[in-house]
């Protein structure tokens, strides 16, 4: 019985050798990651539906950010970017720190969206003159560059040697009162509890520093009430001037999109400052992808943008701006 079994299960086996052989290829081709990514352009997310300013009239308005698609970087894949010149492969080194692992860097990403988000609420409110309260600063570890210490990102910095930490300045003055090589014990909150590591300290650019680059995420109390919502799968700051131009257009009740897709890139501060994005390039192509009217972006990254419209032959509105303040006088005055 069971060798009649054995001479079917082997005769099927064998008659379907190549169809075997074929599939064993398939699922290693995919599943087999090289040391790099494909990156190319993404879609467009809409802001409208992400924000919502509690009592205040809801006017339509079509802005929002575009965003770049990351590809594992299997054979498939990397093999299909040498066919389609808007697919990039990049080495997984150059979009990590040195010596941060990929999982390190969405802790990273995703610390750095939490405080564009911040940073855009704040700047908006701001700008529209409209009422906001930072109750509290927390100082969150982004990324270490320290071998002598067993920080994490993610770390959540509160003490430095039993000294209450409230923003990054009250680190600096304290640790400037040492000398290099000092050991400081820094307490963080890691998964909820209280930790002390061990830390000693270095000399970086001519000052001292613990060995780490910070993120700062704020609590706001804002009059009247935002949310901002954000997927999961998101992180990065890029999108902080749209997220910033939006809240200040719902707060205004200004209109600023005027019936028109306005879609845009770039980091904001506090104090309404546009920065410089990478993968703009893959950003701008989504913005014509989804039928954009304007793109906006920072002055950093305007040359980019101009070169590509230009070979391109893109029928898209260019403006590059410096602050969040000339970004919404430039939509007012279309």
């Amino acid at each position: 019985m069971h060798n009649k079994v054995y001479e079917k299960v082997l005769k099927f086996i064998k008659e379907n050798l190549w169809f075997f052989i074929s599939l064993i290829v398939m699922i290693l081709l995919f599943t087999i990651e090289l040391p790099y990514i494909v990156e190319m352009p993404g879609g467009y997310i809409s802001l409208d539906e992400r924000i919502k300013i509690e009592g205040k009239e809801e006017i339509k308005s079509d802005m929002g950010m575009a965003y770049v698609t990351t590809l594992k970087g299997n054979i498939p894949f990397l093999l299909f970017s040498y066919i389609n010149p808007d697919f990039d492969i990049v080495s997984k080194n150059k979009i990590t720190y040195d010596g941060e692992t990929l999982q390190e860097m969405e802790i990273r990403d995703k610390l750095l969206l939490n405080e564009s988000i911040a940073n855009a609420t704040i700047a908006a409110y701001s700008e529209a003159g409209e009422s906001f309260k930072i109750n509290e600063t927390k100082i969150y570890v982004s990324h270490v560059i320290n071998k002598n210490t067993q920080l994490k990102p993610g770390d959540n910095i509160v003490k430095v040697d039993g000294r209450k930490v409230n923003e990054l300045k009250d680190i600096h003055n304290y640790i400037n009162t040492l000398s290099k090589d000092d050991v400081v014990t820094v307490t963080v909150l890691r998964d909820n509890k209280e930790v002390d590591i061990k830390s000693t300290l270095m000399e970086y650019e001519g000052r001292l520093i613990i060995g780490v680059n910070i993120v700062n995420n704020y609590d706001i109390t804002t009059n009247p009430k935002v949310e901002v919502k954000s997927k999961r799968n998101e992180s990065g700051p890029s999108g902080g001037l749209m997220t910033a131009l939006t809240i200040y257009d719902k707060l205004t009740s200004s209109n600023l999109s005027k019936g028109d897709k306005i879609i845009g890139t770039g980091t904001i501060s506090k104090d309404g400052l546009v920065g410089d994005i990478g993968g703009v390039k893959y950003k701008l192509i989504g913005a014509v992808n989804n039928k954009a009217k304007v793109f906006i972006c920072s002055k950093g990254n305007f040359d980019e943008v101009k070169r590509i419209k230009e070979e391109r032959k893109f029928d898209i509105i260019i403006k590059d701006v410096a602050t969040l303040s000339e970004a919404i006088e430039y939509l007012k005055s279309r």
